[in-house]
Formats: C-alpha cells, structure tokens, sequence
C-alpha cells in the first residue's frame, strides 16, 4: 500500500546475467531462465528433467568459458550498460529510476519493495526489449504483476508497449549506425534474437495467419502486435527506409537457434554464407533486438558470426554496438516516460 497513490517512478527491466562467470553461477542463471514456462513452453516435468538432466550439466561449463571471454573490470557488460543507462535516465527525468532483471539480480522484488518504501503509487514499466515476444517482453510484464500481488503493494502499473517502429527508437538505431554506415558497405544485416515458429502460433490470437497465410507478415492483420516476427521485419524496414538504403543492400537473419523444433528463419548462419558466396566483401551487423550489448552481441556475433563469415570468404566483419547509453538512446527512455506521464 501506498500514501501516495500519485507518487510515479521509472523501472526499466533487462532480462539479466549471471552473477559472475564461474560455472555454478551460469548454471544458477540458466536454471531460472530455462525454468520459466514461457522460455520453455513445455509441461512442467519434461521441461524439469531436460533443464535439469540435460542443459545444465552440458551447456552450464561452455557458457560459462563464453562469459569469462566478454566480462569486463565491474561485471557482466550487460549488467554494466544496463546501470549505466539508469544512470543517464535517471539524471534527464525528473524521476526515481529503478533498475530490474527479469532474471537474476537486481531483481523486480527488490525493485518494487524500494518503490513502496518510497510510497510510489505508479511504476511506468519500461521493459528494455523493443520487441513483443511472450517469453521476453510478456513475461516480464506479467512477471511484475505477479510480484506486484505477492508483495501486497498497491501500485499502479503503466507498461511501455513495444516500441520496434516508434520513430525515435528508429532514429536512435541510425544514430548508432550512422558512422559506421557512412564509411561504406557492401551490405547491411540485422540479426535479431530467434525463437521457435510454435511461440509466433500460440500468440496468434486467430490462429490462422501467422506463419499460415503466405507473406502474412506483409499484409496488416491484427495478430501483429503481438507477432516477433511481423515486429522485427518493421524494424528493418523502418529503419532501411529512414537512412535510404536500398532493398538489395540489407536483409534479416535470426541468431541463437536452441533448442527443438523448426525456427525463425533465415538462420544467421545460412545469411552470412549466402552473402559471402555472393561477393559481400564489407559487412555490416546490426542486431536490433538488443538494446545492450551481451554474449550474443559481443560473443556470438563479435567471436563467433565473425569467423563464420571470414572463412567463408567475407573480408571485414563490422558490427555496430547496440544502443547502450547513446545519447540519442536515453534521449528515447525519456520520451517514453514523458509519454506515459501524459498518457
């Protein structure tokens, strides 16, 4: 409960990183991260025994060699952005900015006990995923709502929707590529985060378009907001079309394939052999489904993508970091909390 139901406050919320990159921390965070329901959307027994038996004994010691190869001086980069874009926030709105992850520490609990021991009354939830997918932007708006009721606080909750075609998200991404964009290129590459066809299926609320009618992220459907696909595909697009590049010079890929079953497609993998074949000499790699950079940006893409794509026969890998704490960035959190003020 609150004194001061019109008390607001900021809670941006990241999905989160280990505590170190010792292997029984990786584990501790991969078993709360494969544990969700909405990460793996599986009965509960055979999700327990395939993160239990299977993941965690096999892939807790590799990630974990992975995390030592990015870490940096005062912690995990993810984490360290993520502060640091609190940081920039915090001093532009005239707000209290908490920071969250959906998994690990800081956690939301904590969050939202501070927010209540300050009598807030309002938390304008800004989840740091541009994107809506259930097991990432979903589940860390349900899961607030869900501490929210356990913790008996009485706090209004106002969520930032997914913001992938929002113009100054768009301009912020342009802004961070600008630079490297202006030294020339042979092609232009987004590689966003992939997630199984089933996940795209189960939130179509028809169940009849997505990834059933042909081209049916192209024709305007309601089952678009909440469709990754349809979101990330607007992105690109978005963004090819406010810096001018031409439909032949970008395409789209998925990274992080895990797991069973058929997936987004193209693989990155199969992109960057495509292109390399064709005679791209100069690549440029934005992954837009990261607003921080992370082992996927800075260990698949930065170590491993990079190879691939060099021994293909690619001669300059470039990747544009993501959005950090550009300015134009925090320039953005900003409109969205003025946004939700005003909502």
């Amino acid at each position: 409960m609150t004194d001061h139901p019109d008390k607001q406050a900021v809670l941006l919320v990241n999905l989160g990183s280990p505590a170190s990159f010792e292997t029984g921390d990786v584990r501790n965070y991969l078993d709360e991260f494969l544990s969700d329901p909405r990460m793996l959307d599986m009965p509960g027994a055979v999700r327990f025994l395939l993160v239990k038996g299977l993941i965690l004994p096999l892939r807790a010691k590799r990630l974990a060699c992975r995390y030592r190869e990015i870490w940096l001086p005062g912690g995990a980069p993810l984490m360290i952005h993520s502060r640091r874009m609190r940081e920039h926030l915090q001093d532009r709105v005239g707000l209290k900015v908490g920071l969250a992850m959906r998994y690990g520490a800081p956690s939301i609990f904590q969050a939202l006990a501070d927010f209540s021991s300050m009598g807030v009354g309002k938390v304008l939830l800004i989840p740091l995923l541009p994107h809506y997918a259930s097991s990432t932007y979903e589940s860390v708006v349900e899961r607030v709502k869900v501490v929210l009721a356990e913790g008996g606080w009485r706090m209004e909750v106002r969520a930032q929707p997914p913001y992938f075609d929002h113009p100054a998200y768009i301009a912020a991404l342009a802004a961070a590529a600008r630079e490297e964009l202006d030294r020339g290129y042979d092609h232009l590459i987004f590689s966003f985060h992939g997630l199984p066809e089933r996940h795209l299926r189960k939130t179509d609320p028809t169940h009849r378009h997505c990834l059933t009618v042909e081209r049916c992220c192209e024709i305007p459907h309601p089952c678009h907001a909440t469709c990754y696909r349809a979101q990330t595909l607007a992105t690109a697009r978005c963004f090819a079309a406010s810096v001018g590049i031409p439909a032949e010079k970008w395409s789209v890929a998925f990274q992080s394939k895990f797991g069973p079953g058929r997936w987004l497609g193209p693989a990155l993998d199969d992109e960057l052999l495509r292109l390399a074949a064709g005679g791209v000499q100069r690549l440029v790699v934005m992954s837009p489904s990261f607003v921080t950079d992370c082992l996927e940006t800075l260990h698949e893409l930065d170590v491993e993508a990079r190879q691939f794509f060099l021994r293909a026969g690619g001669k300059e890998f470039v990747r544009v970091p993501c959005l950090n704490t550009h300015p134009a960035w925090v320039e953005t959190l900003k409109i969205f909390v003025e946004d939700q003020i005003r909502a």
